[in-house]
């Protein structure tokens, strides 16, 4: 998983790049009246504010556990990253499918579309620098696991909300490119607009897709099966457990999960040592695991089972016999 400084770093680089982008592509659809290029003003304005939200999401996250949230802040990320999915779709989305439409409604030609075509350059490049950093940081936690499956099975929305934005951004200005080029060489302002509703798409679709990721963290994953798998391993390797049960875990943010355990300690065990035990499995578990930040252990009695089991078959036997 990654660590909280690298989501940071993402984070920092798309806000700056961003905020750069969204001043001049805004300026550039002043001068030249492109509905293509207003809409990914706005665009980029939006993914400035989604990246001040989930730096917001981030420090509301780290806060310590207190008596009103025992288990701590974990689950801030989840619930401003699902609000900049709804940010992305209601505003990024919206306007520029507003835009389009009224341009394509009362079409009017661009004014000096080199300029347009400058902006467009600088903001690639400037997008592109900012995609790497969160591709780099992406490719470094999903390990051996395709992209696909690792966005689906991540628990640290930061990164990918990044990437997923960022890729956005670059697929809607090779889209107002292709508008503005087509509008100005065929002389039909109307494919101006229709870029700014292709963006529109785009947006919307990307929106869905974080919506969709986001809200099964907001609900509440479990951990990833190795970890539940490991958690039994170490349990069931104990001396004073006779067998692992189950576990279930909860993600209650990307660096905090909490576990609860099902074990059925030895007859013979006294209280002492299943406190012993149980202080034992914590400390490994932990150690192993640290995102693991809550263990519940729930011993079961498997002597008081055996003998009532035993008393049925017994009981059983006695009634066939008469």
């Amino acid at each position: 998983m990654a660590s909280q400084h690298s989501p940071r770093k993402v984070v920092y680089a798309a806000l700056a790049g961003n905020l750069l982008i969204a001043v001049t592509k805004f300026a550039a659809a002043a001068w030249t009246g492109s509905s293509a290029m207003l809409s990914e003003g706005v665009h980029s304005l939006v993914d400035t504010g989604n990246e001040v939200l989930l730096l917001y999401g981030l420090r509301r996250a780290s806060r310590p556990p207190d008596p009103a949230h025992p288990f701590g802040y974990g689950r801030e990320i989840y619930f401003w990253t699902f609000i900049v999915a709804l940010l992305v779709f209601a505003l990024g989305a919206g306007v520029s499918f507003y835009e389009g439409i009224v341009h394509m409604r009362d079409p009017s030609p661009v004014e000096d579309p080199t300029v347009n075509y400058v902006v467009l350059a600088l903001s690639f490049v400037f997008e592109s620098g900012s995609w790497w950093v969160a591709m780099k940081e992406f490719r470094r936690a999903k390990g051996s696991l395709g992209y696909f499956q690792a966005v689906k099975e991540s628990k640290d929305p930061t990164t990918f909300t990044v990437l997923f934005e960022d890729s956005a951004a670059l697929i809607g200005l090779t889209i107002a490119f292709i508008g503005i080029s087509a509008a100005h060489y065929l002389e039909k302002p109307g494919l101006d607009g229709l870029a700014s509703i292709g963006i529109g798409l785009v947006l919307a679709l990307t929106a869905l897709m974080l919506a969709r990721e986001t809200k099964g963290l907001l609900i509440g994953e479990a951990a990833h099966p190795d970890v539940q798998r490991s958690i039994l391993a170490i349990a069931q390797a104990d001396p004073a457990v006779e067998r692992a049960n189950g576990v279930m875990t909860v993600h209650l943010g990307p660096q905090q999960v909490v576990a609860a355990l099902s074990a059925d300690f030895a007859d013979d065990l006294t209280t002492a040592g299943i406190e012993s035990c149980v202080t034992r499995l914590e400390a490994q578990v932990k150690a192993l695991h640290p995102e693991i930040t809550t263990l519940f252990i729930k011993p079961q009695n498997t002597g008081t089972y055996r003998q009532r089991r035993q008393t049925l078959i017994e009981a059983s036997t006695s009634d066939k016999s008469r």
